[in-house]
């Protein structure tokens, strides 16, 4: 799949440059010609000599070489390869993507390039979960920057957490996907995922106790597979996953129409806490308290958005999960469920206060088929995401 390719590896300031030797070096066991671009804080780490000895290349490092400038370097540079990937891609250089910014090099080529660009991230856990850095991860996922990682663990500077870069074996997978590897590979997977916050008045609303951690996982690991992936998110406590189209909504009628305007799929994956009921007289100015008085609210059902899309007829996707979050006769509940609103699977899961799994880092899964029930082991979410990402791999084949 690789052989041929050519792939333009930024090399960022970072302990973990290292790797990027040894992702050079099975990039070119695949037949891949890297071009190696090392910025200045990269060469702290690793050489320039070590760089082009594995790539057999030149090492680009500085914006304006003379010679390579006369012909516009830059920009056959940016353009010339198939695929971009920044190996470690700090904070920094995040940063100047998000930001559009083009004051080296590095960041120059980012700004000037029209091919895709996979980032495999690298920096302290605290700079990391820092909301300037989530802010960028949002940004360039909603640009289509792909990424792999960060992965959780021990770190150089002692701490432990997200942060440490992807192996170089995960980001050559990653690379493979980028060019339509994976099982997945030329499918395109709808999932919803997070609360639905209905208005009362402008400064209250009706919702869900969802955190978006599930859908957020699922969602990452059919991208992870190589499939097109399209996130419906409500107003969700967790960031959208990056390498997925984002659609942010609020309330149930907007996600609803999200959700058609996203047809066609092959699949689709409903894990969103859509509000049942919305209030139809919502105020359009805030509601005052009175003494001794309460506001009426005249509530409606919202639509079953599953339920609809379950039986679009011809225009259904070919696999259709639900989910169902119970408190009681969770088989009994879930299964009657799945007959009525005609999805072709069900995770249901108890979410009663002593589980602690509603809003918490673990689920335990009951999967509901026509077939039956199986419970699944309690495991954390990325588990359940990634053990239902390849039964619908193996589904949608």
């Amino acid at each position: 799949m690789l052989a041929g390719r050519h792939v333009l590896l930024i090399i960022g300031g970072g302990i973990a440059a290292y790797k990027a030797l040894e992702l050079i070096r099975r990039l070119k066991e695949r037949g891949v010609e890297v071009t190696p671009v090392l910025t200045r804080s990269g060469a702290e780490f690793v050489t320039p000599l070590s760089v082009s000895a594995l790539a057999g290349k030149k090492v680009f490092t500085e914006l304006f070489d003379l010679t390579a400038e006369a012909e516009m370097g830059h920009i056959e540079l940016s353009r010339a390869a198939d695929l971009v990937v920044v190996a470690p891609a700090t904070a920094d250089l995040m940063a100047k993507m998000a930001a559009g910014l083009a004051g080296d090099l590095a960041s120059t080529l980012l700004l000037a390039t029209d091919k895709r660009v996979l980032l495999a991230p690298a920096m302290n856990v605290r700079m990391w979960e820092h909301p300037a850095t989530q802010r960028n991860v949002r940004t360039l996922a909603a640009d289509g920057i792909l990424s792999v990682g960060p992965n959780k663990g021990d770190m150089a500077c002692r701490e432990f957490g997200p942060g440490r870069m992807a192996e170089p074996m995960e980001i050559v997978a990653a690379v493979e996907r980028a060019f339509g590897g994976g099982p997945l590979a030329g499918r395109r997977v709808l999932v919803t995922s997070g609360p639905t916050h209905e208005p009362i008045d402008p400064v209250r609303y009706i919702a869900n106790r969802s955190s978006g951690a599930q859908g957020t996982a699922i969602a990452r690991a059919l991208a992870d597979l190589g499939a097109e992936v399209v996130f419906v998110t409500g107003p969700a406590e967790v960031s959208p996953p990056p390498g997925v189209e984002v659609v942010a909504v609020e309330t149930a009628e907007e996600m609803r129409a999200a959700v058609h305007d996203a047809l066609p799929v092959d699949g689709a994956v409903f894990a969103a806490a859509v509000a049942d009921w919305r209030v139809a007289n919502a105020s359009g100015s805030k509601m005052k308290k009175t003494a001794g008085a309460l506001p009426e609210l005249e509530l409606t059902q919202n639509p079953d958005i599953l339920a609809e899309i379950a039986g679009l007829g011809s225009d259904r996707p070919a696999l259709v999960v639900g989910f169902a979050a119970e408190t009681d006769d969770v088989v009994a509940n879930a299964t009657a469920k799945r007959r009525r609103k005609g999805c072709d699977w069900l995770l249901a899961n108890d979410v009663s206060p002593a589980t602690g799994i509603m809003g918490g880092t673990e689920n335990r899964i009951t999967f509901i088929t026509e077939d039956g029930a199986e419970d699944w082991p309690r495991e954390g979410k990325d588990a359940v995401a990634r053990r239902l990402a390849g039964m619908m791999a193996e589904a949608l084949a």
